[in-house]
């Protein structure tokens, strides 16, 4: 059987949108929302992404269920911590991927008191996910694996970037991929044909897709749904067409004068309904107040003490 490789199609850019700042509140020094919560249908697999800076208090001892979250730290040193004996230091670079599944305890705070600034994204679990084993994935910034061009450099936690390819256990297929280019470099990102994403500009500025959309530091670019890959058709001994590659996009992205950094997140759609109750994410209203009611029954396990 003779298979050919599918022509890739330029992933095309929807819209761009600023953060929006939200301000301090009793946990954090500053807030933004980069994909504001309650609208799960628009960036499935996709629930949330916060920007967040602080020093004195983080995100002390809270519980999950039914959901992954994803934190990057951009700036300074972040201490985790779970009630399964789970505890590590991120810095710089670092991600951790955390599989919340059936419920767990965690905090997340500045090492040390330090001033720390960090990325946070949430990820829908599909119904067959959300009871899973809880899972913690630390992937360390000098651990992955890097995509070096010309004035491009692109460190792939998931997915993957030219011969670069993430290390990320995935249940939802994610892409995630940290990008930094000098003035006036450029590069093709590619982009699964059946994968819902967003780039978030940290630094800089730069340009997005075919008809080079503008972006800026604090602004998300979204895509536009991608189209299945083009290829002749083949066609094996018995004169019967044959299977292609599979179906994917390129992102031509381009830096500005100042230079570029962004965070490439892409998914596979979930496709079922949400139910949200703060930091539970489950389908139905009763799973929501059976979540409630399994940690009340300590089936989360305890809280450490010290």
């Amino acid at each position: 059987m003779t298979t050919q490789t599918p022509t890739p199609t330029a992933r095309r850019v929807a819209a761009v949108a600023d953060r929006r700042i939200v301000g301090p509140d009793a946990q954090v020094d500053n807030k933004a929302l980069v994909l504001e919560p309650g609208r799960p249908a628009r960036h499935d697999p996709f629930l949330l992404l916060a920007e967040d800076w602080f020093s004195t208090v983080g995100f002390d001892w809270h519980p999950h269920r039914g959901q992954e979250t994803v934190t990057l730290v951009l700036e300074g040193r972040a201490e985790h911590r779970d009630n399964r004996g789970g505890h590590g230091v991120l810095g710089p670079g670092d991600a951790q991927w955390m599989t919340a599944g059936r419920g767990l305890f965690h905090a997340e705070k500045a090492y040390r008191g330090e001033p720390v600034h960090l990325l946070q994204l949430w990820i829908n679990l599909p119904a067959a996910h959300k009871m899973d084993e809880p899972r913690y994935q630390d992937l360390r910034a000098d651990a992955m694996p890097v995509r070096r061009e010309e004035g491009v450099e692109v460190r792939v936690f998931s997915g993957r970037s030219g011969d670069a390819v993430g290390p990320a256990v995935n249940v939802v297929p994610v892409t995630m991929a940290d990008a930094v280019l000098q003035p006036g470099a450029g590069y093709p990102q590619e982009v699964p044909a059946d994968q819902n994403g967003f780039a978030y500009v940290v630094s800089g500025s730069g340009r997005f897709g075919p008809d080079r959309t503008p972006a800026e530091a604090g602004q998300v670019v979204h895509l536009a749904p991608g189209e299945p890959a083009t290829a002749p058709a083949a066609t094996d001994a018995s004169g019967s067409e044959s299977e292609s590659g599979p179906a994917y996009g390129v992102l031509d992205v381009e830096a500005g004068d100042e230079g570029l950094r962004f965070v490439l997140w892409t998914g596979r759609p979930v496709r079922e309904p949400v139910a949200h109750y703060g930091p539970f994410v489950m389908n139905t209203r009763r799973e929501l107040e059976q979540a409630v009611a399994d940690m009340q029954a300590g089936a989360f396990g305890e809280i450490p003490t010290d």
